[in-house]
């Protein structure tokens, strides 16, 4: 038996599966996020073990047998979190969090760094870690100067169930401390950022055994005390692990509170420039890239909250069967942008309303504006060399039969949507587990879900919504200059 847990940005989810991949029980438990000040998102890393004791617990009362056998976990989660532990390991201040948009003037000038793109492969975001810690030595310089050990929150989870101060390489390839091409701490980028390598964790892939539970945890919880614990994985590269996206070709499109467009690598490609994210996998030797939008079914869900009808309601009344592109133009910059991007302060837009504009209208805008910056998203992938033949879609979204022929006709892609199942990153945890205990081949354990149903481009629509996204993509330097 194996266990994945996913620590996701609400709460804390963990799948029990057999050897062979069958869901024998799962669970899930919330924590809450603090903004202290606007701009500000941070959790307290208590809440992360006490959401994770819960569903250990939980596991083992849905499946005492099961959990008996228990031979192996992996964590996933949320990137880029700064959890800063002191002397004894004591967590010195809560964690600041991947969507925490406070260092940006210390993530300008990371990046603005020699060396530091090109070592890093990626520009130098204000939601990833080194200007997080750039932003505390400024800031609250008494708590820089206490930091041992900075931990991404996954790695905190795997720290307290074995011990050990360990990350894998997906994970600290968001950091920018990380030679992404070499897999290996960078002295040039540590100490861009005034950080030394002893502060690190010990690197490893994320198929690695980096410890066992440790005797008083496995004591407390009623397990076996030789639980295996792999590496794991940040949380993008173990929903990929997932759904079997490894190799050139392979790919997803998420449509969650952001909104994902990922592309397995088989080689290391960066073009920072282009604000894709190029990554190491999970796995041995392979990479990926990704495209982020900031606010996917979150703009859905800002709809939904200013119409005050439910959010299937407004996409229902679309119909299934796609229509011309509408009148109505929107952009989805609600919290800003990442990919091609890289503006925090942009913001959204509705564009040409008029007296008739219906609730129809909006729905089928919002809908558009998410698809034309996820084409946004393919079109940076492209210009790094990456290939997608087609793209499994996974989240909230990918319910929205419209929103999904949308997609694939705007992208000019097949959309492959998986049978009811598991396939998120939880279960990506427990591949990674597989393969760390078992010595098997992540080819072998990381396989791609049955596929209900593919949702082919609607060859009478393609030229019309490229000469809507052509129009689409004219408007942000427009909306730009109200702020620049």
């Amino acid at each position: 038996m194996f266990v994945g847990l996913d620590l996701g940005t609400s709460g804390l989810r963990g799948l029990l599966v057999d050897e062979a991949q069958n869901v024998i029980a799962s669970s899930e438990t919330g924590y809450d996020t603090q903004h202290p000040l606007p701009g500000w998102s941070e959790q307290d890393p208590a809440d992360w073990i006490a959401a994770c004791k819960e569903v250990l617990i939980d596991l083992k009362a849905k499946a005492p047998k099961a959990m008996a056998h228990l031979r192996g976990v992996a964590c996933s989660g949320h990137m880029h979190g700064a959890t800063l532990l002191g002397k004894d390991a004591a967590v010195l201040r809560p964690c600041i969090m991947w969507n925490d948009t406070r260092s940006a003037d210390q993530a300008a000038l990371l990046d603005g760094t020699p060396n530091v793109r090109d070592l890093s492969g990626n520009i130098v975001f204000p939601g990833f870690t080194a200007p997080k810690l750039a932003w505390v030595a400024d800031h609250e310089p008494q708590i820089f100067a206490q930091v041992e050990t900075v931990l991404l929150p996954k790695d905190f989870l795997t720290f307290w169930l074995t011990g050990n101060l360990t990350s894998d390489m997906s994970d600290s390839a968001g950091t920018s401390w990380l030679d992404v091409g070499k897999r290996s701490w960078s002295e040039t980028l540590l100490s861009a950022g005034n950080m030394r390598e002893d502060q690190m964790p010990q690197l490893f892939e994320g198929t690695d055994i980096v410890g066992t539970l440790r005797p008083d945890l496995a004591s407390e919880l009623g397990l076996p005390s030789t639980v295996e614990v792999a590496a794991g994985a940040g949380d993008n590269a173990a929903a990929a692990c997932g759904i079997g996206a490894l190799n050139e070709g392979d790919g997803f499109v998420s449509l969650g509170t952001s909104g994902v467009l990922l592309a397995a690598r088989d080689s290391f490609a960066p073009q920072p420039a282009s604000a894709v994210h190029t990554f190491c996998h999970a796995v041995p030797q392979k990479w990926y890239q990704m495209g982020v939008i900031l606010a996917a079914t979150d703009s859905l869900n800002w709809l939904s909250r200013t119409l005050k009808e439910d959010p299937a309601h407004l996409t229902q009344t679309l119909g299934t069967s796609l229509e011309a592109p509408g009148k109505v133009q929107f952009l989805p910059y609600l919290s800003g942008e990442r990919t091609p991007h890289n503006d925090s302060a942009i913001r959204g837009a509705l564009i040409g309303l008029d007296i008739n504009t219906s609730q129809q209208d909006l729905t089928r805008a919002v809908l558009e504006g998410v698809s034309f910056a996820l084409r946004d998203n393919l079109e940076a992938l492209k210009s790094t060399g990456a290939r997608l033949d087609s793209a499994i879609a996974i989240g909230g979204g990918s319910r929205s039969a419209y929103w999904l022929e949308l997609i694939a006709t705007v992208l000019n892609l097949p959309l492959e949507i998986p049978e009811q199942g598991e396939f998120g990153a939880a279960l990506g945890a427990a591949r990674l587990a597989i393969c760390g205990v078992t010595g098997a081949r992540a080819e072998d354990v990381m396989t791609k879900p049955n596929i209900s149903t593919t949702i082919a481009p609607r060859a009478d629509w393609v030229d019309a919504y490229e000469e809507a996204y052509a129009s689409f993509k004219n408007l942000y330097p427009k909306l730009r200059g109200d702020h620049a």
